[in-house]
């Protein structure tokens, strides 16, 4: 069951997908609110990617400049709902790991004796399979 109740929900986020992008996007709500009714039905999280596309308050699927203002501002994304106004701030991760923006990138260079050179130039060595290939 719970599988099925997986798939229904993939299903249902891609109809809603495809309706929010059509002029008249009244098809996409009611796909998202039965995608969310099915998920507590059946005590079956949705995925991040789903989770992202659409509003908590009124399960309006989210396009970008038709049902959702995204900003960017000091380190956090603002999406504001369209349609009913909520808003909905997410912290955002450094691309990085460990440092921060305003801290210089840490130099991760080998150092020189250290360093392997290859050579593609040489040619391989003796009975390799490369060498038969060759041949033929």
């Amino acid at each position: 069951m719970i599988r099925a109740a997986q798939e229904r929900i993939q299903d249902l986020f891609s109809l809603a997908e495809s309706e929010a992008r059509a002029p008249a996007p009244n098809l996409s709500r009611r796909y998202v609110t039965l995608a969310r009714r099915i998920g507590m039905r059946y005590n079956v999280r949705l995925l991040r990617e789903y989770r992202d596309l659409y509003c908590r308050g009124c399960s309006t699927f989210w396009v970008e400049g038709r049902t959702v203002r995204t900003r960017l501002r000091s380190g956090r994304r603002s999406q504001t709902c369209l349609a009913c106004g909520r808003v909905r701030r997410v912290e955002l991760k450094h691309r990085v790991a460990g440092s921060r923006a305003s801290e210089p990138v840490s130099d991760r260079s080998v150092p020189r004796d250290q360093a392997v050179l290859i050579d593609e130039s040489v040619e391989p060595p003796a009975g390799s399979d490369l060498e038969e290939q060759e041949e033929e």
